[in-house]
């Protein structure tokens, strides 16, 4: 799974995006040839492109500066390893590893975003990877707002094989998501999906509706929502950070899924969420097939980045 997940990433990042092609392109050619300030400035360039952030970017460049103070004579290859070694330092504790607890039944996780951050894709994708490994799931498809988004979610739950709880567009989605946790728990199942509809995060209404939904299932389980899982839009960039802060204020997260990391060349930008507010990174999307949402390794990410 390690080795599929690296070059996933590695695939995914020397896409034919701009960004990502500049920034492989410096920082590979700097393997090659020794590190001078020409260079320095390049690698600059490229991590702020990525949108690695003010911080982590800052901390790069000052511990590769720091190596061609005292060596003049430093190789890509070292500055390579200085950065690598930063982000491994940066996102200690970033992998965040999910398996059902086997005391709940059900185990209830609710995924929540903005609109078009990709969530019912997401929903899709993790019922289709809990049921590969035998774990039993049922969807609930709670963003009665959106008028496709039961046709979409439906349509995957017939292709996927997973049993789906829905309602016509416009009824209550807390109801749903009771419903679905109490159909859950009816038939045994482990884990209930809820697939909440997107809403801003700068409108308090639409958090108080999604609080709503959480103060509803624990009336079944007081637990539940055991994880609150934000699915963010990889190619937002640094954007991302304040849409999580506002979340996690609001309902507690637990977790987060990055979406679309594939087509984007802001990667970096995961760094900046997790260094923002230390909330571990569950899952990647790295392609629109079921199975191309994959658990994050964090090590693969940075080889995937530095080599």
């Amino acid at each position: 799974m390690i080795g599929s997940l690296f070059q996933k990433f590695k695939e995914s990042f020397q896409k034919n995006t701009p960004s990502f092609q500049k920034f492989f392109g410096k920082i590979g050619g700097l393997f090659s040839k020794k590190i001078d300030a020409a260079s320095v400035e390049e690698i600059e360039e490229a991590l702020y492109g990525a949108d690695f952030g003010l911080e982590t970017t800052g901390e790069i460049l000052a511990e590769i500066r720091e190596s061609y103070r005292k060596d003049k004579e430093l190789r890509g290859q070292d500055a390579a390893r200085i950065g690598a070694a930063v982000l491994n330092r940066v996102m200690e504790g970033a992998e965040g590893s999910y398996t059902p607890d086997a005391a709940r039944r059900p185990e209830v996780i609710a995924l929540i975003g903005v609109n078009g951050a990709g969530k019912t894709t997401t929903a899709a994708k993790l019922a289709w990877r809990f049921k590969q490994n035998g774990r039993s799931v049922i969807l609930g498809a709670c963003d009665t707002f959106r008028a496709a988004a039961n046709e979409q979610i439906n349509s995957w739950a017939t292709r996927l094989g997973v049993e789906l709880v829905s309602s016509q567009q416009g009824a209550d989605s807390a109801a749903v998501a009771y419903d679905t946790v109490r159909a859950a728990r009816a038939r045994g199942c482990e884990i209930a999906l809820l697939d909440t509809a997107g809403r801003l995060h700068t409108k308090g209404h639409l958090l108080e509706e999604l609080k709503k939904i959480h103060r509803v299932v624990q009336k079944l389980d007081s637990a539940a929502p055991h994880h609150r899982w934000l699915v963010v839009d990889g190619s937002l960039g640094s954007n991302s950070i304040e849409q999580a802060r506002v979340f996690h204020e609001a309902v507690g997260l637990t977790g987060l899924v990055i979406t679309k990391l594939d087509g984007t060349s802001r990667g970096g930008a995961l760094v900046g969420i997790y260094r923002a507010l230390r909330i571990p990174v569950y899952y990647v999307g790295l392609g629109e097939q079921p199975a191309d949402l994959h658990p994050f390794s964090k090590r693969d990410y940075i080889d995937a980045l530095f080599g």
